[in-house]
């Protein structure tokens, strides 16, 4: 998504800028995206353009202004130096200031619908946590503040629920910084807090060397949770996800299928490593090898469903007769005729209202044993017991253990 750079009037006089932009449905709740200490960057940007596809307007002002107008700085050593010159030089409550005249800005705006919460980096964390403290934002999330101890006596005025991502490793904000910041809010359980063990600052800057991608995503996660609740939009995830299983295996288009995803999506069935990284590869995918590579006789039976903030969790038993070559599921297997019933789990992750990925989860030694290409008499797998079993759970259990009758004795005792 490409945004704009607006102005933003300041209440003592004097205009600074600000990075404005907009979901594609053209309208959505704000988020206040306050910086790290290398200014309103790509890497800022980025963000900005990331949460306007998760449907918000996003506003990140330039709080560096009133040193020099429009920093923007890399991650090399030269430009870590300039960043600290600038945070040693940097007025926080100033910038508080600033952040509320942006803040209105924000809210006026047209396609500003509804609530607004702030979302903050390193030093940004803190400016979240002050934004908090000092502005009518309906939420806030700080991801790794630094030197927030320092103000926790504005913590009571506070009143807006807020997530605290904290990196174990920090040295910014060290074990007795958070600490303290968990016992200020004690009482608060609206205000949640996340340790990422193994993982130091900045551990959600994809450019940093500190970068860590599951903590990354684990946190995107509780982020955006909060925002959901508290901001909005609503997405009916259970409908998309239908919709799109639906063009998969019923209307068995792949244009349409894709039509229900990001720009750049990807798929990855984890047992075979089949499906696609992007539009391109995965539109081959679903073109040549998945859709016409499906038997027609495939029966999904729901078992169970789970709908988180961003994601839905499927659990299911996929049926159907290997009366094809299914490239996704058995390349290079000629046709057996076998009927075939396995567990299977997706994992589902949405942006905005469009699928971002997919997690195809099931057991590859259930399906070579019911297709006759593994000898369940030899190793400790199963065929079609494993789908019989999900749906009856009376079923006996431990049946590969040959030491399960051993302890019958001993459970008597």
């Amino acid at each position: 998504m490409a945004g704009q750079w607006i102005d933003i009037a300041a209440a003592d006089g004097g205009t600074f800028k600000g990075y404005l932009t907009i979901p594609a449905s053209g309208s959505g709740p704000g988020i206040l995206l306050l910086q790290e200490i290398f200014g309103v960057n790509a890497s800022m940007r980025e963000v900005a353009d990331y949460y306007a596809e998760e449907g918000y307007v996003v506003l990140a002002p330039d709080l560096f202004w009133r040193l020099e107008p429009g920093i923007e700085l890399g991650y090399s050593e030269a430009d870590f130096n300039k960043a600290f010159g600038y945070y040693q030089r940097f007025d926080a409550n100033q910038s508080i200031k600033d952040a509320a005249d942006a803040l209105k800005v924000l809210r006026a705006r047209s396609e500003c619908v509804g609530k607004v919460g702030a979302l903050g980096f390193c030093l940004g964390g803190k400016l979240a946590y002050l934004t908090a403290a000092r502005t009518d934002v309906d939420c806030a999330v700080c991801y790794y503040g630094v030197g927030i101890e320092a103000d926790l006596g504005e913590a009571a005025q506070i009143k807006c629920p807020m997530v605290f991502h904290f990196a174990e490793l920090d040295r910014f904000s060290p074990a007795e910084a958070r600490e303290q910041i968990k016992a200020a809010f004690a009482r608060r359980p609206d205000v949640e807090m996340y340790l990422y063990p193994g993982c130091d600052h900045a551990f959600a800057a994809p450019e940093r060397t500190s970068f860590n991608k599951p903590a990354t995503l684990m946190a995107h996660s509780r982020s955006i949770a909060l925002f959901r609740k508290v901001l909005g939009p609503h997405y009916d995830l259970s409908a998309l996800w239908d919709r799109h299983t639906e063009l998969e295996f019923a209307v068995r288009s792949a244009e349409e299928t894709m039509g229900t995803m990001v720009a750049e999506p990807y798929v990855n069935h984890i047992p075979t490593m089949t499906g696609g990284v992007g539009y391109r590869d995965l539109l081959r995918f679903y073109k040549n090898h998945f859709i016409p590579k499906t038997p027609k006789d495939t029966k999904l039976i729901p078992i169970s469903r789970t709908i988180g903030a961003d994601r839905v969790v499927d659990e299911m038993l996929f049926c159907f007769t290997h009366d094809i070559e299914i490239d996704w599921m058995l390349p290079g297997v000629a046709p057996t005729g076998k009927y075939v019933e396995i567990p299977l789990v997706a994992i589902v992750r949405f942006r905005g209202d469009k699928l971002y990925n997919e997690h195809i989860y099931w057991d590859q030694a259930s399906v070579l044993v019911q297709v006759g290409l593994l000898d369940p008499a030899r190793l400790p797998v199963a065929g079609v017991a494993t789908a019989k079993k999900l749906v009856d759970e009376a079923l006996p259990s431990n049946m590969l253990m040959a030491r399960w009758a051993e302890s019958a004795s001993q459970a008597a005792e």
